[in-house]
Parts: structure tokens; C-alpha cells; sequence
């Protein structure tokens, strides 16, 4: 249900997203609709369509229906934007433009291979996303403004859940509810002090001009994400860093030198400035991680076999050792009890389906009954830390269809999103009837989401 609200809300502009100008030189440009004063041109309609292609989309329904009419409700929110004020700042684009550009990095093989295929530069290609994002922004805070006041009454979630039929309730998979109990292994200092060593070393040849940095990141950073390109994490504002990180990076003045070593959650960093945009700075970086001794591990797994052992007879609660003896600071103080929190939402939920859960730690879980303990296990945490763990079933819910007793959150979002689509699809026909549209000859086929246009 969260991925069919998220591809509601973003559906009006996902066609919009930047085709290479260069490669629709070859179209006869003509207007094909007008919509208020805004004209939508063959070559816009066919750039969307080339893209979508590109990304595999299918449409239900003729393209050159579809696509001019998704142009038009573009041009009714941005025309709505302007009488109600709506804007977004420089620096709001430019974080969401540097996360596209990472994302086609990704997709093309590298920085090099991306301007390659789009045969711009980098600042061509920024200016040319910068607006496409910018719409992208104001749109959905436009449409965020239309179902605002949208809300549901229980009242609402239990009439929909009993007109709707049998086969049509959702069916809820297995959940259960984890707690966990971490340790560290020790890591020794020397292992730490060779790190270091290491960085110290890098920083040297750098300094000297004997590497480039971006050449040692490549070779040798363990942020493998950063390493493809360079050492360079794209620009980021201060608090998308982790704090340590985003001390030093943001007091970074002289793009030639080389930062000192910066320990953090993931391991040890040297950073070098690359660019300064506003509150925003794109850094390279080389990460190394201490390596864990297998000696380290297996104290870790006995110090856990013990905890556990004393669990199961009784001597204190899971509950009291995850206060005392747990290393993970994110579940201590909540009797180690695992909890997510679901994009786009301020709450935070317990109950996991099984593959929502790390890979470990469902695979602990997968056979234990309620209240068991598990044996102790190695597991990777998302920042790469190797921990040692245990983990206590608190709860199983089995697969079942959506109960208003058990299931009242995952309906009421359901009767939500119904409600939240109704409402922009009724902003849409109300501004039909209030705007002029004209559609060009041969491209009044019919087939529109909205019928009506032209109408006026």
C-alpha cells in the first residue's frame, strides 16, 4: 500500500524526468495541447515517452493520450503553485539534484560513463535536471496542500471493511515482534593503530603529489558505494552526515589538503574537499574498518552463550541483560525490542514481516517459538559493524486477512490513501472545468485518466 500512495503521488511528474535535448533534434516540433496560456510540445510527449521506454514502464493505455494528459495536470499544479506561493529553495534542489545524479552514476557505470552517454558535461547536466527537479518538488508539495485536511474516523475504516468484498481485504503475511541483545567484539589496538597507520600513509602520498586521492579511494576505500567514484559522496547537507563526519568535512576550506583522521560509527576516514554549494559541500573520502579477529568473535559468542544460559534458567530477564550488557544503544532502553519506521511516516512500528528484518537475524527467528532464545549469532549491521548477537521471539502473528481488532493501522492507511486519491483526482476535474485546454487535431484520441478535457 506505501508503494502504491508513493507511485500515486509522484505519478504526475515521473514522466518528466531529463532526456538528453540532443537526442530529439530529429523531431518536428509542434503544439500538441494548450493549457491555459502553457503549451505541451510533440517533442516534451515524445522525450517522456523515450524515457519511459528507457525505464520500462507500461502503459495502460495509448502513450500519446496518456503522456500529454500527465504534461497537463503538471502545468494545473504548477499554475496552483503560483497562486497559492508555493516554492522550494535553491538548496532543496540541490540536495535532490545531486541524489539523481548518484542514482544515474550508479546506473551508467560511473560519473565518466554517464556524461559519456548523455555527452554533456557536469554543469550542463545540472542545469538541465535543475528545473525538472525543482517542478518535481513544488508539485508534490502542491499536491500535499490538496489532501492535507484528508482524514479517516474509525467510523470510515469500518464501513469500508465491510462493503468491500471477501477477496478484496488485504491479507496481512507473518509478523513478528524481536528483541535483540548485541556485543562488540574487541577489537585490538594494534589492529586500530595499523588503520591508522594506513590513512597516515595515504594522506602523505596525497600531500606529496605522489596519488591522486580520488585514485587511493578507488583502490582501497571500504565504502564501496563512494570508492567507484572516487572517494566522492555527491553534495550533502550538514546533518546528512553522521555528526564526527560532518564536523570535519563541513570546516574543510583548501580542496588540496587532506583531512585528519576522523573515527566514526563505520570506521576511520580522511576527507578532502572537493566543492562548496551554499550549505552544502561534496567531499571525497577513504574508509578503512578495523578487521575483527576471529579470537574477538568467539569470546563475544561464548560471553553471549553464557547470557543466554542464565536467561533460560531463570537467573534475570532478557530484558534486564539487554539493559545492562547490550552494545545496541538504538534498543537498550526499550527492553531491546527492534522497531522501524516506515518512509514518509512519524511512527515507529514492532512488528516486522520476516523480510523486513536483517537477513541474520530472520534467520534466527524463522523456527523459534514465543518467548524462546536463540543461540548466539554473527551479524553485519548496516554501517558494516560486525556484533555478535541473541535474540528473544517476543511475538508471532500468523498470515491472516486484515482485522479492524488486530489490523486497524494497515486499513486505516488503506481507507486513507482511497480517500487522498479521490481527493486529487476531484482538484483535477474541478480545475478541467475552470481552464482552457486545447488539443491539437490527431491527438484528441480519447483514453485520458480524466475525461473532460477540452470541454470548457
Amino acid at each position: 500500500m506505501k508503494q502504491r500512495l508513493y507511485k500515486y503521488v509522484f505519478m504526475a511528474f515521473a514522466l518528466l524526468l531529463f532526456i538528453n535535448a540532443e537526442a530529439q533534434n530529429n523531431i518536428i516540433d509542434e503544439v500538441v495541447w494548450v493549457v491555459g496560456d502553457e503549451a505541451i510540445y510533440k517533442s516534451e510527449v515524445e522525450a517522456a515517452r523515450h524515457d519511459a521506454q528507457l525505464r520500462g514502464v507500461k502503459w495502460d493505455g495509448d502513450p500519446y493520450s496518456l503522456i500529454p494528459e500527465e504534461l497537463a495536470i503538471r502545468k494545473l499544479y504548477l499554475n496552483q503553485a503560483k497562486l497559492d506561493s508555493i516554492f522550494v529553495s535553491a538548496d532543496e534542489v540541490n540536495q535532490q539534484l545531486e541524489m539523481r545524479l548518484q542514482e544515474l552514476s550508479a546506473q551508467n557505470g560511473g560519473i565518466e560513463k554517464m556524461l559519456e552517454y548523455y555527452g554533456l558535461t557536469m554543469a550542463q547536466l545540472r542545469e538541465k535536471y535543475y528545473e525538472t527537479i525543482e517542478t518535481e518538488l513544488i508539485v508534490s508539495r502542491v499536491q500535499a496542500k490538496i489532501i492535507e485536511k484528508v482524514k479517516v474516523t474509525p467510523a470510515e475504516v469500518r464501513r469500508y471493511i465491510s462493503n468491500i468484498p471477501e477477496d478484496e481485504i488485504p491479507y496481512v503475511p507473518t509478523q513478528v515482534e524481536v528483541q535483540i541483545l548485541t556485543q562488540e567484539p574487541e577489537i585490538p589496538q594494534e589492529e586500530i593503530e595499523a588503520v591508522k597507520e594506513r590513512l597516515r600513509e595515504f594522506t602523505e602520498r596525497i600531500q606529496s603529489g605522489e596519488t591522486q586521492f580520488s585514485t587511493l579511494a578507488l583502490l582501497y576505500s571500504q565504502d564501496a558505494a563512494s570508492a567507484r567514484r572516487g572517494g566522492e559522496c555527491g553534495f550533502m547537507g550538514r546533518g546528512e552526515f553522521v555528526p564526527e563526519f560532518s564536523a570535519v568535512a563541513f570546516n574543510l576550506t583548501d580542496p588540496n589538503k587532506v583531512s585528519k583522521i576522523v573515527e566514526t560509527e563505520y570506521g576511520f576516514h580522511i576527507i578532502q574537499l572537493k566543492e562548496r554549494l551554499g550549505d552544502m559541500v561534496n567531499v571525497r573520502h577513504i574508509l578503512l574498518k578495523p578487521e575483527v579477529p576471529q579470537e574477538s568473535i568467539d569470546a563475544a559468542i561464548a560471553r553471549l552463550d553464557s547470557v543466554a544460559n542464565d536467561i533460560r534458567k531463570g537467573e534475570f530477564t532478557f530484558e534486564d541483560a539487554v539493559l545492562y550488557l547490550s552494545a545496541d544503544k538504538d534498543t537498550r532502553n526499550n527492553k531491546g525490542l527492534m522497531m522501524y519506521h516506515p518512509e514518509g511516516q512519524n511512527t515507529s512500528i514492532s512488528k516486522f514481516e520476516m523480510q523486513q528484518l536483517p537477513q541474520d537475524v530472520a534467520k534466527a527467528v524463522n523456527t523459534m517459538h514465543v518467548s524462546e532464545i536463540s543461540d548466539p549469532f554473527v551479524m553485519q549491521l548496516q554501517n558494516g559493524k560486525t556484533v555478535c548477537a541473541i535474540v528473544k521471539l517476543k511475538n508471532r502473528i500468523n498470515g491472516h486477512k486484515a482485522t479492524m481488532v488486530d489490523d486497524y493501522q494497515i486499513l486505516q492507511q488503506m481507507v486513507l490513501i482511497n480517500k487522498q486519491e479521490k481527493a486529487i483526482a476531484e482538484w483535477v476535474k474541478k480545475q478541467q472545468k475552470t481552464t482552457y485546454v486545447k488539443i491539437s487535431e490527431g491527438w484528441n484520441k480519447g483514453g485520458y485518466k480524466y475525461p473532460g478535457w477540452g470541454e470548457r
